[in-house]
């Protein structure tokens, strides 16, 4: 038995030696970040697209096993002090005013499985943020699962152009040869990209030239061919404003830059909705500014939150409900609010969802703690690097949401870059990072 067991146990040695439990850790969170940009159902239309699970047996049994993985990970493999960053109490109320939201909505066993889906997407980003065990771990798992997916999506591109770029039969052919590669659309695409060229703005600083010049590269050049002239403008943006006060010694501006930025963007476009004065001067300078008709859509919305300021209408139940068939559509609106899918402003819909209180909450928790956040953030090089990275995102995706909505969508990649930048800041704010090497 002993000349069974003896070859066997020499096999098992072998194997956890090729796989320590750092190297195990990092597998993992390129798996689950990979999984979450592109979804158990890659390259498929949006008219076509599960959204992260409904009744799609396959996202079902995917995202569910997704967090369970997540779960046994963060349990087995990460570092519990690390960990117990992630349960905040600014999230958790967040958290209340979804449980209230899943309460009141039309269809609250429906809307608790989109809950759970949302919940499902946040517990995984967590555990993508604390499973590496060092910097350099990270690092290797955002270019590995990031030129994974921009390669996925350039294939599709040249091999099956007719599911990877928008055609001119679809209900948006104004969209005719614009790349999404193994997105659900080209405004998924895009913002996707855009965060993964932060990733190789990242990978570069830290010392892997190459490496991020790659993913910089490729995520840049599919990003422009999607043809999100707001993408295009906004990666710039981001990556100037958060990366310039460092560059010239005054990194601690990079929060009220972040915060100015943000406040001013509002005004710019629900503030010509919603402000009179900036309204009227909209009017003066810029009459025909309506954001691809989005401020018809935007007014009709406020009119709608007015209605129920303080609950909402609950999560998952306005957009495409009784409440939408019975609005009336005046004569000089450009967007009929009865056919949309969502207000295209990711604050509104919040609103709409949990009402005024909720999107007050909101704001704290996705501008307010991430500044603070950002202050607190030690001093180290990797920190600092990826307090950076977590910033362009966290900017880039606040300032998308302004004329997209993504917020709580369940497994919206978008969406779960929002995430990883408010979350990233609160752990790298905490936890010192090192490179494998320091």
């Amino acid at each position: 038995m002993n000349s069974i067991a003896h070859p066997r146990r020499i096999d098992l040695d072998r194997i956890a030696a090729a796989f320590p439990a750092r190297r195990v850790a990092t597998i993992i969170t390129t798996i689950l970040l990979m999984v979450i940009m592109v979804s158990f159902r890659p390259f498929q239309p949006e008219s076509l697209a599960v959204d992260g699970g409904g009744g799609d047996i396959v996202n079902q049994l995917g995202f569910g096993s997704l967090g369970a993985i997540s779960l046994v990970s963060l349990l087995t493999l990460a570092d519990r002090r690390i960990s117990r960053v992630l349960i905040s109490p600014w999230w958790l109320l967040i958290a209340g005013f979804v449980v209230i939201a899943v309460l009141i909505a039309l269809d609250p066993n429906s809307a608790m499985r989109a809950a759970i889906f949302t919940l499902i997407g946040i517990i995984t980003i967590g555990t993508v943020l604390v499973l590496p065990r060092d910097a350099d771990s990270l690092a290797s798992a955002l270019f590995v699962s990031g030129l994974t997916v921009v390669l996925i999506s350039y294939a599709g591109v040249l091999l099956y152009p007719s599911v990877a770029i928008h055609s001119g039969d679809s209900l948006e052919f104004q969209h005719a040869g614009l790349w999404r590669g193994a997105f659900s659309h080209k405004n998924v695409a895009g913002p996707v990209m855009a965060c993964l060229s932060f990733a190789g703005l990242y990978i570069f600083r830290r010392g892997q030239r190459v490496q991020g010049a790659i993913l910089f590269g490729l995520a840049m050049v599919f990003m422009l061919n999607t043809g999100s002239k707001t993408t295009a403008g906004l990666v710039p943006v981001s990556i100037i404003l958060v990366a310039l006060p460092g560059i010239i010694g005054l990194r601690g501006l990079t929060p009220v830059v972040f915060l100015a930025t943000m406040i001013g963007a509002t005004i710019g476009t629900l503030g010509i909705v919603f402000i009179e004065p900036v309204k009227e001067l909209a009017q003066h300078l810029a009459p025909d500014l309506t954001y691809t008709g989005r401020t018809a859509l935007w007014s009709a919305s406020g009119e709608v939150i007015a209605r129920h300021p303080w609950i909402g209408y609950g999560f998952e139940s306005f957009w495409g409900s009784p409440y939408v068939a019975a609005v009336d559509k005046a004569f000089d609106q450009d967007w009929d609010i009865r056919g949309a899918v969502h207000a295209h402003n990711g604050y509104l819909d919040i609103a709409i969802t949990m009402g005024l209180p909720g999107l007050a909450a909101f704001i704290v928790v996705f501008w307010i703690v991430p500044v603070i956040d950002y202050v607190r953030t030690p001093r180290l090089k990797e920190n600092v690097y990826l307090s950076d990275l977590f910033m362009m995102m966290l900017m880039f995706t606040s300032l998308n949401a302004l004329l997209e909505s993504f917020f709580l969508r369940r497994a919206d990649p978008v969406w779960l870059f929002f995430a990883m930048g408010a979350l990233g800041l609160r752990v790298f704010s905490r936890i010192p990072m090192r490179s494998s090497t320091a």
